[in-house]
């Protein structure tokens, strides 16, 4: 709930940030001289840019967190099996060893997007989020039924 909440005020403030800046475009085109009316185009990009990311960072966090949801209901959600430090931090050794019985996994069922919804846990828990992204869109087209390449 709290991720959730954090997410949530994170896009507001974003939103409002786009809504500022796409103002001061406006702004700027509504001077009318070919400088302002440039920067003012160049500033209205932005937002547009920054709308997009956020939207499709949205989808790719629902869908993910709806693959976690039936995978729970299924029973197959990864088992926190990871020693962590007096810190409680995950201990880097734990991470590669869970990591190695999650990699083999994917490799006998390349197909199955619940092993690799659990090798995108194993690499976000090794903290590889480049590649624990990948995995996770991987998941998310298997069960979509859409290939995706490797």
């Amino acid at each position: 709930m709290r991720a959730k909440l954090s997410y949530a005020v994170t896009a507001a403030v974003l939103v409002f940030y786009f809504v500022l800046v796409g103002s001061r475009g406006v702004m700027l085109i509504e001077s009318g001289t070919v400088v302002t009316v440039t920067f003012g185009i160049a500033v209205l990009i932005l937002p547009v840019i920054g709308l997009w990311f956020l939207w499709k960072n949205t989808q790719f966090v629902r869908r993910a967190n709806a693959l976690a949801a039936e995978l729970d209901a299924e029973g197959g959600l990864p088992v926190d099996e990871l020693k962590r430090t007096p810190a409680g931090r995950i201990d880097r050794d734990s991470a590669d060893e869970v990591f190695a019985k999650r990699k083999a996994e994917t490799e006998a069922a390349p197909d199955d997007w619940r092993s690799w919804f659990r090798l995108a846990v194993a690499y976000h828990d090794a903290r590889d989020t480049p590649r624990a992204r990948k995995a996770m869109q991987r998941a998310i087209a298997l069960h979509d039924g859409r290939t995706i390449e490797a």
